[in-house]
C-alpha cells in the first residue's frame, strides 16, 4: 500500500526519542507520522502490559502517547525494512505490517525523516548459550513488561551494566527466583563520576532494597562462562575473574534459566542505508554522528536516542524534543519559539553520563578465554569457534574476510547477534553495518514493495 500523503515528518521508533520527537513537530502544526514495529509504543524502557509497571517516567511518556494519537498517525506493528532518498530529496520509507487480513507493504513518502530506532542486547558467546532457557537481559525483560510473562523460575543474570539491576529487581518482584546478579566489571561502577551518579543514586538505591528484599545475591568480577544441559539449560558454570575477565575459580548453580547482557548495539541500519556519516563510541559501538540540532550529515535527516549512543532514556527524550524543534525550524521557522539552551544542557549531561558508563563498564578481552573450539559464535548458520579460527589460518585478517569464508553473520540476523564477537576475535572495531534490508521481511512484502536499489549490492556478504 503506497500513502499519497507527503508528510513533513516520519518518526521510526516509538520509544522515548520518537515519541517526543513526534509530539514535538506535531504541536508545531507538521504533518507527521510515527512507525513502530511492536504492538504498543514505549520502546526496551516503557514497553508496558495491560497492567503497566511504574518506572520513572512512565506516566509523562504516556501522557505524550495520548496526546500524539490526536495529533499525528501512529501505525504500530510497522516495520521499516528500507529508507530510500528520491531525486527532489525526499524520503521513501518501506514497511510492512501484519493484521487480521494478513501481510501488506506499505510504503510513505516524507520530507523530512527521525531514526529514534534504539538499540538491542550485546550478548557474548560462551558455551551452551544456544541452548533453550538462554536468552538476553532485554529479552527477558521483554517478556515480562511486554505479556507479563516469566522468562523462567530460578533465573540467573549475568554480564555486567547498571541494566542488569532493573533486570533482576523485575523478574525477582513478580515472582521468579532469582540466584544472583553477577557483574563481570569490578562493581564500583560510577564511583568515580560521582556527580554524575548523584542523579541516579535514588533510583540504583532502589535496586539494591530490592534485590536485599529478595534476597538475590549480587557478585561483582563474575560471570556465566557456560551452561549446562541435554535439552535446555539444568546449571551454569559461574566464574570468579580478574580485572580482564580472565578466569580465576568456578562453580556451578542449578537454574533454569539464564538472562544476560553485555551493553547494547545501537540500530543504525537506516542511517546507513541512507549514507549518514558514522562515529565509534569508546566501547567500538558504532553510531550515527549528528550536530547540536541532531542533524545527520544527509540533508533532512535526523536522529536521535540509541542511534546517536546509549545514555539512557531521559537523555533520548531531550535529544528527541532537540530533534523535534530542530525539524520545525527547518519546515516552519516563525512556529519555533524560545531557546533550546536548557535542553542543550541537559543533553551535554547526558552524554557525559553516557561516557562514563562505557567507562565504568567496559568489556574486557579476557571472555574469548571462556569459549572452546566447539562453542557456537554465529547461532543462525552453527559456526563454532573453530571454523572462524580456520578461515584465520587461511588467510582472513579482518571481520569481512572472516564473514566469506565461515559465513558467521550471514544467517537470519544478519551479524546483529554475533557481529561484535566475529569482529573482537578478528581483532578490529565493529564496522558500521551496510544493510539494504534493515529488518526481516518475508519474500512477498519485498517482491511487492523492495526499492529499484534493493537488489543491487554487489558485496557478496550482504
Amino acid at each position: 500500500m503506497t500513502q499519497d500523503l507527503t508528510y513533513d515528518l516520519v518518526v521510526v521508533g516509538g520509544g522515548p526519542a520518537g515519541v517526543a520527537g513526534a509530539l514535538t513537530a506535531a504541536l508545531a502544526g507538521l504533518r507527521v507520522t510515527l512507525l513502530d514495529s511492536g504492538a504498543r509504543l514505549g520502546g526496551q524502557y516503557f514497553r508496558h502490559a495491560a497492567v503497566p509497571r511504574r518506572e520513572p517516567g512512565l506516566d509523562r511518556f504516556l501522557r505524550q502517547v495520548r496526546e500524539l494519537g490526536a495529533r499525528a498517525d501512529v501505525l504500530t506493528r510497522h516495520q521499516v525494512w528500507n529508507v530510500s532518498r528520491e531525486p527532489d530529496g525526499d524520503v521513501t520509507v518501506h514497511a510492512h505490517t501484519r493484521d487480521a487480513s494478513g501481510e501488506r507493504p506499505v510504503t510513505l513518502r516524507a520530507r523530512r525523516l527521525l531514526i529514534a530506532t534504539g538499540a538491542h542486547d550485546r550478548p557474548l558467546p560462551f558455551p551452551g548459550w544456544d541452548l533453550p532457557g538462554v536468552l538476553t537481559a532485554g529479552g527477558a525483560q521483554a517478556l515480562l513488561k511486554g505479556g507479563n510473562v516469566l522468562a523462567g523460575r530460578r533465573v540467573v543474570v549475568s554480564g555486567t551494566g547498571p541494566f542488569l539491576l532493573p533486570v533482576a529487581t523485575g523478574l525477582a518482584g513478580a515472582g521468579a527466583r532469582v540466584l544472583g546478579v553477577y557483574e563481570a566489571g569490578g562493581g564500583l561502577g560510577l564511583a568515580r563520576h560521582p556527580l554524575l551518579a548523584l542523579g541516579k543514586a535514588a533510583e540504583t538505591a532502589g535496586y539494591a532494597a530490592a534485590l536485599v528484599r529478595h534476597r538475590v545475591p549480587y557478585r561483582p568480577r563474575h560471570a556465566v562462562v557456560a551452561a549446562h544441559g541435554e535439552r535446555e539449560v539444568e546449571a551454569v558454570t559461574v566464574a570468579r575473574l580478574d580485572a580482564d575477565w580472565n578466569v580465576l575459580t568456578t562453580s556451578i548453580v542449578a537454574c533454569d534459566t539464564v538472562a544476560v547482557g553485555y551493553g547494547f548495539v545501537p540500530q543504525i541500519e537506516l542511517g546507513t542505508q541512507l549514507g549518514c556519516d558514522t562515529r565509534a563510541e569508546p566501547d567500538g559501538s558504532v553510531v550515527l554522528a549528528v550536530d547540536a540540532a541532531q542533524r545527520t550529515s544527509v540533508p533532512g535527516v535526523w536522529a536521535a536516542g540509541e542511534p546517536t549512543g546509549v545514555a539512557g532514556w531521559a537523555q533520548a527524550e531531550v535529544e528527541g524534543r532537540i530533534a523535534g524543534r530542530a525539524v520545525v525550524a527547518d519546515a516552519r521557522p516563525q512556529a519555533v519559539r524560545g531557546s533550546d539552551g536548557v535542553l542543550l544542557r541537559r543533553r551535554s549531561r547526558g552524554r557525559a553520563f553516557g561516557a562514563a558508563l562505557h567507562e565504568a563498564y567496559p568489556v574486557r578481552p579476557g571472555w574469548q578465554g571462556w569459549l572452546r573450539d566447539d562453542t557456537l559464535v554465529c547461532r543462525c548458520e552453527e559456526v563454532p569457534l573453530a571454523r572462524v579460527r580456520e578461515a584465520q589460518e587461511l588467510g582472513a585478517t579482518d571481520a569481512r574476510s572472516v564473514k566469506l569464508l565461515a559465513r558467521p553473520g550471514m544467517g537470519w540476523c544478519q551479524g546483529r547477534i554475533c557481529g561484535y564477537a566475529v569482529s573482537c576475535l578478528a581483532g578490529e572495531p565493529p564496522a558500521p553495518p551496510r544493510r539494504p534490508i534493515a529488518q526481516p521481511v518475508t519474500l512477498g512484502a519485498l517482491s511487492e514493495a523492495a526499492p529499484p536499489d534493493a537488489g543491487s549490492q554487489d558485496d557478496p556478504a550482504h
